[in-house]
């Protein structure tokens, strides 16, 4: 039996289909055993973010729930800051006596106070520009400031380049009524260096400017009088020397009639004056107080 070749193949077969089927068994156990410990150990190694457990996208849902709850009261609190802002800062311009002007970037007015509003005799000049605000408006000439029109004159200040202090305006209201008008222009950045606006402060200096003219008249008057009476005066002191010294009747009488005669024009000229101050006096205090009274007594 072993010399039969025959034979030999077919153990030789039987025992390497032994050993293949042994070694089948043996990778087959170790494949699954393999198969088993991956899971076990996939459970106990962190996950990727793909890969999270239940639990943990609840913990992520909670914590953006609570960041968003923080966040919109956060945005509360911002709110009501800058609304207590806005309040006090309407509360403080509507009290001042000056007025104030806020014209944005495209040169339209957005928000006027009612100092502004009386001042310029508008009852809404929201959305209006420059041209329209200060249409009756011509500027006054100063040292300082030598320019043709007003929106020459507040270019800078709109543009953003630089402020514009110390401007004159001659003012006319819808009503006709003349005023004098202090304006300060000064551009409004942003922290970002960008321009928001322009703001514009209005001073009323119509009362002011009609007293120094008033002064200036009274000047110019008191100037006058005091030229006439000096004129006078010579004449009624060279007038008495010569009525000193003369021994003619008839030329004594002339001299006295001309001292009388520049007694009486002295006399006119003083009245003139006194009723003049009178006038001008009662203009400033509306002609009751006591001292236009008296002037005008006196006179």
């Amino acid at each position: 039996m072993l010399a039969n070749p025959v034979l030999l193949r077919m153990a030789l077969l039987l025992v390497c289909a032994v050993f293949a089927f042994g070694f089948g068994l043996i990778a087959i156990r170790r494949l699954r055993k393999n198969l088993i410990e991956e899971p076990e150990s996939l459970a106990h190694a962190p996950m990727a973010t793909e890969g999270l457990p239940v639990h943990a996208y609840h913990a992520v849902i909670q914590e953006l729930k609570q960041q968003k709850h923080e966040l919109a009261a956060q945005q509360v609190s911002e709110r009501r800051k800058a609304k207590a802002s806005d309040t006090l800062s309407s509360a403080v311009l509507a009290n001042l006596s000056s007025g104030v002007l806020f014209f944005n970037t495209s040169g339209l007015l957005r928000q006027a106070n009612a100092a502004a509003r009386k001042i310029l005799g508008f009852a809404s000049p929201v959305g209006l520009s420059v041209a329209d605000v200060f249409r009756t408006a011509t500027l006054r000439p100063t040292g300082a400031v030598n320019m043709s029109s007003v929106e020459q004159a507040l270019a800078p200040a709109m543009s953003g380049t630089t402020a514009a202090r110390g401007l004159l305006f001659n003012y006319v209201t819808r009503d006709g009524e003349s005023k004098v008008l202090e304006v300060t222009a000064s551009p409004v950045m942003a922290e970002d260096a960008s321009l928001m606006g322009t703001t514009l402060v209005l001073n009323d200096k119509t009362d002011l400017e009609r007293i120094r003219h008033d002064q200036r008249v009274r000047q110019e008057m008191s100037a006058e009088l005091a030229q006439e009476l000096r004129n006078s005066l010579a004449k009624i002191a060279g007038s008495a020397q010569q009525l000193a010294h003369s021994r003619d009747a008839e030329l004594a009488r002339q001299l006295a009639d001309s001292i009388a005669a520049e007694a009486a024009q002295l006399d006119r000229t003083i009245g003139s004056f006194l009723g003049g101050t009178a006038h001008l006096t009662a203009s400033e205090s509306g002609g009751t107080g006591p001292i236009a009274q008296a002037t005008a007594g006196g006179s």
